[in-house]
């Protein structure tokens, strides 16, 4: 869900006191496709010079290269009376830069997609990784209308090897789930191969196919996540180099919120791994993002934050009470099916009607997915002991270390932790092959 909270926050919050914090707003929600939005915040010269269809044509055509990822810091240049700020960018494989010039009025007087260096290069294995141990192989899974690419990297040795799926958050998340200058599937699977265990990351379908994959009427998380989840699993059962009775699943935020559901569906998985993973419902965790957010910026924002507290309230509670036939609240734009099928929806509850083992795992200053909810898991599971809990005192939501209070800045750059990568580890190892 890392996705959903970090465009709604923007667009609710109103405009913020830098030019650099106003352009991170805009490029938000240029990303969101509130084109409306943005264009009102254009001046009049730009309003003369550019129609609004024009400005969606030439945005859609930006973003159908590919998921829009912010990989870097921005860069400010003033100009006179003129302020140029600039967010480098990728679409898909294309780097880009975002530029916008503010008047003195703090209106917008330009827009730019500048041509940029990409940031596909600055990613390197972290040290607790060993290329020399392990094979990489891309691969397709499956024939169908929703075959995928992949990557399974394979220790080398004598197998066969445990193996993990790895599950994404939400979003159209290619197989590294890269987050700005973050690939932390990647950092899971090079550390976790190391070590002897084979991994399977998969793009999602919504990143493969866009424009079939638009929502439907009966559009739910289970064609988003779990399906494709279930099928990684089995295309594994089919390599001779991967023991098919130590096949696991690894679920990061949404990824672990479906988890069970994923063991429910599958139950000859070994056992499942919850990465940050939700237990209360989703607008419950968007308005305390909201409010978290709203916090880091301070006065004027945590006065903004308060006039659209009864709005947000409205909204959440609009969500629960939803029934067949409704107009879909504006806070969580998804088709009605997506909403009526997590009504009710407890993945700890469900967790707990199956037998297989769980390790949970949670970052301690993680504000999209909190220890509130760990200690959720806690209460479902915790007298099992096949379920294990670990929390991690400095790391954030996509379990890289910092200091003080987490912040989106911190999905720039960064590794996973080692000891995330030696603890699910160790877990498997002690783990006794099922039947």
């Amino acid at each position: 869900m890392k996705s959903l909270i970090l465009l709604l926050f923007p667009v609710l919050l109103g405009a913020q006191p830098t030019p650099e914090a106003r352009t991170q707003q805009v490029f938000e929600m240029w990303r969101a496709g509130r084109y409306d939005a943005v264009y009102a915040m254009f001046g009049e010269q730009m309003h003369k010079g550019l129609s609004l269809e024009k400005y969606r044509q030439i945005s859609e055509q930006i973003k159908s290269a590919g998921q829009i990822n912010i990989t870097g810091a921005a860069q400010t240049l003033k100009n006179g009376q003129y302020v140029v700020v600039t967010i480098p960018f990728d679409a898909g494989s294309t780097a880009l830069g975002f530029r916008l010039t503010w008047d003195k009025n703090d209106q917008i007087a330009g827009m730019f997609f500048t041509p940029g260096k990409s940031s596909s290069a600055k990613w390197e294995a972290p040290a607790y990784c060993d290329p020399a141990l392990f094979e990489a192989h891309d691969l397709t899974i499956g024939d169908d209308e929703w075959k995928l690419p992949g990557t399974l990297t394979t220790p080398k040795g004598e197998g066969p090897f445990p193996a993990v799926v790895l599950v994404h958050g939400s979003g159209p998340n290619d197989r590294d789930e890269s987050i700005e200058g973050t690939k932390i599937f990647k950092d899971l699977a090079y550390g976790l191969s190391s070590r002897g265990i084979a991994v399977l990351r998969y793009a999602k379908r919504s990143k493969i196919y866009p424009q079939r994959f638009a929502p439907t009427a009966t559009f739910t998380m289970n064609e988003e996540t779990v399906d494709d989840a279930v099928r990684m699993a089995a295309f594994l059962r089919t390599r001779s180099s991967i023991d098919a009775g130590r096949i696991f699943v690894i679920g990061h935020s949404q990824g672990g919120y479906m988890a069970p559901r994923i063991g429910k569906r599958d139950p000859k998985l070994a056992g499942l791994i919850v990465l940050a993973g939700n237990v209360r419902p989703l607008e419950d965790l968007i308005l305390e993002q909201i409010e978290y957010l709203a916090s880091l910026q301070g006065g004027r924002a945590v006065q903004q934050q308060a006039n659209l507290d009864e709005w947000l309230k409205r909204q959440v509670q609009e969500i629960k009470d939803f029934k067949p036939g409704q107009k879909v609240p504006s806070l969580l734009p998804v088709p009605p099916a997506y909403l009526l099928d997590l009504q009710g929806y407890n993945p700890a509850a469900l967790a707990g009607s199956l037998t297989m083992p769980m390790l949970i795992l949670q970052g301690e200053r993680d504000y999209q997915v909190t220890m509130q909810d760990f200690a959720l898991w806690k209460a479902a599971l915790g007298n099992r002991p096949n379920v294990s809990f670990i929390s991690y005192v400095n790391l954030n939501h996509l379990f890289i270390a910092g200091e003080g209070k987490s912040t989106p800045a911190e999905y720039a750059s960064g590794h996973v932790q080692q000891a995330v990568v030696e603890d699910i580890t160790r877990w498997i190892q002690s783990l006794p092959r099922s039947r």
